[in-house]
């Protein structure tokens, strides 16, 4: 799997109709812990067949105002189209597989 760029116009397909959980990484360019965390994603989708999207903050800041996001990184869980668990900040894989309920 390859995680998904999400934008404001397939946002409500790939996250809130999709019929399994999502997890959407908040995240900007100048990121710097966004940088850490990506590839820590990637493995995680690949190790545990979660879905995983990456949401621009810049591009699409009306989506992450809908969700009260004021820190990036920030990754919501999303299980029927409603965040269930929120994830602020880089964090180590065992951590983020913890919090995920994955380990």
């Amino acid at each position: 799997m390859k995680m998904i760029k999400l934008t404001t116009e397939n946002y409500e397909e790939q996250v809130l109709r999709n019929d399994k959980p999502v997890l959407v990484e908040f995240w900007a360019e100048w990121c710097g812990p966004c940088r850490m965390v990506g590839p820590v994603l990637e493995q995680i989708e690949a190790e545990h067949g979660l879905t995983v999207g990456k949401l621009n903050t810049d591009e699409n800041p009306e989506i992450m105002a809908r969700y009260g996001v004021m820190a990036v990184p920030t990754m919501l869980l999303f299980e029927g189209g409603e965040p269930v668990k929120q994830i602020v900040g880089a964090k180590p894989k065992r951590l983020l597989e913890a919090e995920l309920g994955l380990s």
